[in-house]
């Protein structure tokens, strides 16, 4: 219980300020491809993605380039 509590989420300014220049709708269909991290519903008009989960996608992304080089 105590980790959820200390559990993050970012809007999805939050992940244009960490680099993610996706747009709603292209980061809507990675999402259906299972290629970037579900969003969460905070509420009815609120969405979110977990911090945690992104900051894994994003070093996945990062390792992934090293390998290719």
């Amino acid at each position: 219980m105590a980790e959820a509590l200390s559990q993050k989420f970012l809007s999805f300014a939050q992940l244009r300020e960490r680099g993610i220049p996706f747009s709603k709708v292209h980061l809507w269909r990675l999402e259906r491809a299972q290629k970037f991290p579900v969003r969460v519903h905070l509420s009815e008009r609120c969405i979110a993605w977990d911090e945690s989960e992104i900051v894994a996608w994003l070093a996945q992304r990062s390792a992934e380039r090293r390998l290719a080089a």
